[in-house]
């Protein structure tokens, strides 16, 4: 039996277009810490859009390979109250960069709860990423090039050696 053909939808449970790209037109006020503003100041409000998959390709070919940049045309491009130059966002202290930024990231949908964060730590595949890293010495990208039949593979010889020795 085909899984599509297990589980049948009905026409009018299925989102539409518009209702897709809705969420582009969301608005998103945020409150600034004082601590982030100027000495005595009071905490303030910012108005966000959430970022568009438009606005990442553009943000990644302005950027190419300056991680400061493309946090900083990030924030420009989402930030819609006040309205901020580059050269604005590109003076701001870092604490504050960092706090939109982070607003940003959870409002376009790209922040990664903390719930979802650790349940990916307990993964499986996670804890043996982390086990080849301390038995053998591997960085995350010589771990992330290997197929998981490598990746049991050399659990597999690890745990046999273990036994042996």
């Amino acid at each position: 039996m085909d899984i599509l053909q297990a589980a049948p939808r009905v026409e009018s449970e299925l989102l539409g277009a518009d209702e897709l790209l809705a969420g582009a037109a969301l608005r998103f006020e945020v409150e600034v810490p004082a601590g982030l503003l100027a000495d005595g100041g009071a905490p303030g409000r910012v108005r966000l859009r959430p970022l568009t998959v438009l606005d990442l390709q553009r943000i990644t070919r302005a950027a190419r390979e300056s991680d400061q940049l493309v946090a900083a045309l990030m924030v420009k491009s989402a930030v819609e109250a006040p309205a901020l130059s580059i050269a604005q966002v590109q003076a701001m202290s870092i604490g504050l960069l960092e706090f939109l930024l982070a607003e940003v990231n959870r409002t376009s949908g790209l922040a990664m709860p903390a719930a979802a964060l650790e349940e990916a730590a307990d993964a499986p595949i996670a804890r043996a990423a982390l086990v080849l890293a301390q038995r053998l010495g591997w960085t995350p990208e010589q771990i992330g090039q290997l197929t998981l039949g490598q990746i049991l593979l050399h659990l597999q010889m690890l745990h046999a050696g273990a036994a042996d020795g």
